[in-house]
């Protein structure tokens, strides 16, 4: 999970305008909110996924994780419900999609994935390399 979040970071640092876009399609922000988040969610998700990398508040960050993911998972179904076409914007941000390019039951699948992990690490017996439970 860690590569998944610093991955999913990273890709958001470089393009502030599409993530922006992106932020904004979903409908559900005001503007400056969309610029707000699309300034904080890259460099967040990058923080997580170092601390989950390096074992450190392992449990903590993997809680915020998961929350992060079930906040992920309801914004793509109430686009999908709401019909609109958008990109997800997770690891790549492409607002220049046509509308078969984003598969919603796809990507709300593959959360539910990463959401299975994510517990899996708050639930496992801690290993020596996990610094604080």
């Amino acid at each position: 999970m860690a590569y998944i979040w610093i991955s999913a970071g990273v890709a958001k640092l470089n393009d502030h305008m599409a993530v922006t876009q992106t932020i904004a399609a979903y409908e559900i922000f005001t503007p400056q909110w969309a610029d707000y988040l699309a300034r904080l969610i890259g460099p967040l998700e990058i923080a997580g996924g170092v601390l989950l990398l390096l074992g450190i508040f392992l449990r903590g960050s993997s809680k915020v994780a998961a929350v992060v993911l079930v906040l992920f998972m309801i914004g793509i179904a109430q686009a999908w419900a709401r019909g609109l076409a958008i990109d997800c914007g997770c690891f790549n941000v492409d607002v220049n999609l046509d509308e078969q390019a984003m598969d919603y039951l796809k990507t709300i699948l593959r959360d539910v994935g990463y959401l299975a992990l994510t517990i899996w690490t708050i639930k496992r017996p801690f290993k020596k390399f996990a610094l604080y439970p």
